[in-house]
């Protein structure tokens, strides 16, 4: 096998079950060297985001790559095995290529997971586990990715979850300008969730993060304020929405924080959305009464809204998606003939050699240029077309599709 995908998302697993096998960003090097070292695969690349974890491999066997996630997640192989979902050869050029247009996404035709995967490719080629024919995979997906973009309507009329978070917020509190926002993170997802949050206005926005500069640049553009992630206990009482969203391997927020911050609130509500896998709040701060949690599944529903309107659109992609991936696996049969055509041309680069260093000592002895070119032609003509020749002889007379495949090697016409 040559190529195979396997992994699980937003379709075939809870968020429980994809937090447990997130790959942390600044682990990622490591875990790509450590899977590589299991042969026979040759080339790895993973793709983590909050909606799925995917191993894309050249080479070696599906189950191996399995065995390998569930190792390196503290996980039983059959625990997580009725979650992953599988694709070899064909199958795997196909997913990717949907992956990269927004046709598997929980939002259909969104742009973000574009990103997410040049940032696995980076990922990959730092690691040195990106070789020639995932290289070729990932530019030809995010180039179908490009065409698809630009000659449908896939993208049309998107409903993000940085969207969908505004318009929960606004059944809880129907007017956002008089609540207060915390959002706790400072990465991309953050920074489009604040973009949608001032276009309703609120009362005040505040940026927590780990590192105080990244929440001063966002602070600076929302007009709003930056504290360090270690002072937000002491404050999380002044917050009516609170959006997290960091690359946390364990949740910053627990239910002893919250139901300290709800009793200082003397029980007002505080509507919460997690868009982080691994989650950064315990799924138990939504047991409290008065907290309004939701995950990135739960945002599920909203984001499908208008996809309607882009169904007419998915025809299309998934005709572009097909005609590329024909392209991309004609490609791969081409590439299976290299090692042959290599060596059929040191063949005959050794009968070049051989003939021009007899023609050489020829010369030097003194013969007759003219008699000596015409035996360098005539030496290489021979050893070339020594053995089809040699095979033509030794054919059985009904063997008539292996001279018909020379003929057609050496562009020969049948004559009367």
């Amino acid at each position: 096998m040559q190529l195979f995908a396997l992994g699980l998302n937003h379709q075939t697993a809870p968020v429980a079950m994809r937090e447990r096998v997130a790959f942390a960003a600044e682990r990622m090097n490591s875990a790509l060297s450590e899977l590589i070292r299991r042969k026979p695969v040759r080339e790895a690349a993973i793709l983590s985001t909050c909606n799925r974890t995917e191993i894309y491999c050249a080479a070696g066997e599906p189950g191996e790559a399995l065995d390998w996630l569930a190792d390196y997640h503290a996980l039983d192989a059959g625990q997580l095995k009725p979650f992953v979902y599988t694709f070899p050869q064909g199958a795997a050029v196909r997913h990717a290529f949907r992956v990269a247009a927004g046709l598997d996404s929980m939002v259909l035709g969104e742009p973000q997971i574009l990103g997410q995967m040049k940032d696995a490719v980076r990922a990959a080629e730092t690691a040195g586990t990106l070789g020639t024919l995932l290289s070729k995979l990932f530019q030809r997906s995010f180039a179908v990715a490009k065409e698809v973009r630009s000659n449908t309507a896939i993208g049309a009329n998107v409903v993000s979850m940085a969207a969908s978070s505004v318009r929960l917020a606004e059944r809880i509190f129907p007017d956002i300008a008089e609540q207060k926002v915390l959002f706790i993170g400072a990465g991309a997802m953050i920074e489009l969730t604040a973009t949608h949050f001032a276009g309703r206005h609120p009362r005040s926005i505040t940026f927590a993060n780990r590192t105080l500069e990244r929440a001063e640049h966002l602070a600076q553009r929302f007009s709003g304020r930056a504290l360090m992630l270690r002072e937000m206990p002491d404050q999380l009482h002044d917050f009516d929405i609170i959006v997290s969203c960091t690359a946390s391997s364990l949740p910053i927020l627990g239910k002893g924080t919250m139901e300290r911050a709800i009793r200082q609130r003397r029980h007002r509500p505080v509507f919460m959305v997690d868009l982080a896998v691994p989650r950064d709040i315990e799924p138990e701060v939504g047991e409290l009464d008065d907290i309004f949690l939701y995950t990135v599944d739960d945002l599920a529903d909203l984001v499908r809204e208008g996809m309607d309107a882009r169904q007419s659109a998915v025809a299309q992609a998934e005709a572009i998606i097909e005609s590329q991936v024909g392209n991309f696996l004609h490609w791969m049969k081409a590439r299976e003939a290299v090692p042959l055509i290599r060596q059929l041309r040191e063949s005959a680069e050794e009968a070049r050699r051989n003939e021009v260093e007899r023609a050489t000592r020829l010369l030097n002895r003194g013969d007759d240029p003219k008699a000596v070119l015409e035996a360098l032609s005539h030496g290489i003509t021979n050893k070339l077309l020594h053995a089809p020749t040699q095979a033509l002889n030794q054919t059985d007379e009904g063997d008539e599709g292996f001279r018909e495949l020379v003929a057609r090697l050496y562009h020969l016409r049948a004559r009367d």
